[in-house]
């Protein structure tokens, strides 16, 4: 029976994963449409977008030197589905999936009790937070996978040394996938040491051994982080410790006590910088964030309902009550889990952060399962609270289906870059009959989408395109082929012969003639094409 119940979990998680994948969320969005596009250059030709063969620490894309996992995992769903949204989200959903179930695994290790681990993976499978980042190409949440495997494998190390390795990989896989991870795998990494204190002593040539293994995979990344400048500009980029307000701060008070002694002191900069960073590691645990309307990023949550449901208000601190009161074996790993899961997040501007924070995941579903397990057991009207949960979830898991299918692709169309693909169409129908296309920027790296849509032969591109990188290192792509990617009045482009726009609404002269107009789903106008013949 339990088999049985775990298989529907599962199948349930696969469902809410795949059901309309490429359809919703309804457009893919720049970094979407980055990965694909450079899982299929490697496929094709073995280097990525801009000609580097099989980079190891990084796809330069936009200048945003993205970590290379999620790439290398969409090159064999595209090899299979060919270059298309549903292959490039197929990874995310395949593996948001996977930590479903290992979710069970790790609660029925913890815990050892069949019915907690199901609660646990069943909590995850229809998780808002979890369903959001499963049904788009996010790194965070390949990432998420590969540290929640390290975690099942550093507990079964526990009974067997040798699964340390296997642990220690699966952690080095999620720092190669996702930025967010490179500050949290260390804290987990010390969390579980604590926790396993006794085996690692008991093992010490097996953990320098797998320390030596790790140190060498680990080094290439550990190089270009610390020693590139495109390795620091991600962290330079979003860090709080580069904003200069904390230091005019103190500054200013400073100067205002005639810069005595005692005013160095209480007016530090160091103190500033450090009532930020608590302001944002506290983000997290926003009630706002997490139960009433979640990140405020439209594509990390459909804002009409938080990370978590409105009945988990309840059964956290409940769940987090009894495990101390039971005083549970692994309570404080659990607890160690969530608590640092902020850390590496709060270095940043943006808080809270549902991608940055994805790795908390899966602690709140451990805890709220355990704590609606021994509800279940301490109360003497058990169908009654069983009736009422079942209710409760059911109401809350189905507003939410009803919000993110039926509503949040109208509502949220323009977060997700709606329009490109339709756009894209319409320019290749008609590719043949003109000499120029100009795109406008205004919406954000067009060309990427030009690009995908069209399978263009990547090493075509990478030896025809003209490439531009600012003093930031981001990389901005002007022309390729018939293609100019420009916001430029017309006439300053010298442009010659049969020509199509692709511009925002209203922002061409008069002159030149409009052909269509694409609409997002709420029926706003979204892109205008027009053409104009100009002389040879």
């Amino acid at each position: 029976m339990k088999k049985l119940v775990l298989i529907a979990i599962i199948l349930l998680a696969a469902i809410l994963r795949f059901y309309k994948l490429a359809e919703v969320p309804p457009s893919l969005y720049w970094d979407e449409a980055s990965l694909g596009y450079n899982a299929y250059s490697i496929l094709k030709t073995g280097h990525d977008e801009h000609g580097v063969f099989l980079p190891i620490t990084n796809f330069a894309a936009f200048g945003d030197y993205k970590p290379p996992g999620y790439v290398y995992m969409t090159t064999p769903s595209i090899a299979l589905l060919g270059l298309t949204e549903l292959a490039v989200r197929f990874p995310s959903a395949l593996f948001g999936m996977l930590t479903v179930f290992l979710t069970y695994l790790i609660a029925k290790k913890l815990f050892e009790n069949d019915k907690v681990a199901l609660f646990a993976s069943f909590f995850l499978a229809i998780s808002p937070w979890h369903l959001q980042m499963s049904r788009a190409a996010f790194e965070a949440n390949l990432g998420l996978f590969f540290s929640t495997l390290a975690v099942f494998f550093f507990i079964k190390f526990s009974k067997n040394p040798y699964w340390l390795l296997l642990s220690a990989l699966s952690f080095l896989a999620a720092m190669y996938t996702f930025t967010g991870q490179r500050l949290f795998v260390p804290l987990i990494a010390l969390v579980l040491a604590i926790q396993l204190r006794r085996q690692i002593f008991s093992n010490l040539k097996i953990v320098l051994a797998t320390t030596v293994i790790c140190a060498i995979l680990f080094w290439p990344l550990f190089r270009f982080v610390t020693a590139t400048i495109e390795g620091k500009l991600r962290f330079n980029e979003v860090t709080i410790f580069k904003d200069l307000k904390p230091i005019n701060d103190s500054v200013a008070y400073r100067q205002s006590d005639n810069f005595a002694l005692y005013s160095s002191i209480i007016h530090n900069r160091r103190l500033f910088y450090l009532h930020d960073y608590l302001t944002h590691y506290f983000d997290a645990f926003n009630p706002t964030f997490l139960f009433i309307s979640g990140d405020v990023n439209p594509r990390l949550s459909i804002q009409e309902i938080g990370q978590l449901y409105y009945f988990d208000i309840f059964l956290l601190p409940l769940g987090v009550y009894l495990l101390f009161a039971k005083k549970h074996k692994y309570r404080f790993l659990i607890l160690g889990w969530l608590l640092i899961s902020p850390l590496g997040p709060a270095t940043a501007r943006e808080t809270p952060h549902a991608l940055r924070m994805a790795h908390i995941l899966p602690t709140f579903q451990l805890i709220g399962a355990f704590a609606i397990y021994r509800l279940y057991r301490s109360v003497k009207l058990r169908k009654m609270l069983a009736v009422l949960t079942v209710g409760i979830v059911t109401l809350s898991f189905f507003y939410y289906l009803h919000m993110y299918y039926i509503h949040y692709a109208t509502h949220y169309s323009d977060q997700w870059q709606y329009g490109y693909k339709q756009a894209v169409k319409y320019v290749k129908d008609n590719y043949n009959n003109v000499d120029n296309v100009v795109v406008t920027k205004s919406l954000g790296r067009p060309y990427i989408y030009f690009l995908f849509y069209n399978q263009y032969d990547p090493t075509k591109f990478w030896r025809n395109s003209t490439v531009t990188k600012d003093e930031f290192f981001f990389i901005d792509v002007t022309r390729y082929d018939k293609f100019y990617f420009s916001d430029e009045p017309p006439d300053k482009l010298n442009l010659k012969g049969k020509t199509l726009f692709v511009t925002r609404p209203n922002t061409l002269p008069e002159d030149i003639q409009k052909t269509a107009i694409i609409k997002d789903p709420g029926q706003n106008e979204i892109f205008e094409i027009s053409k104009k013949d100009y002389e040879k």
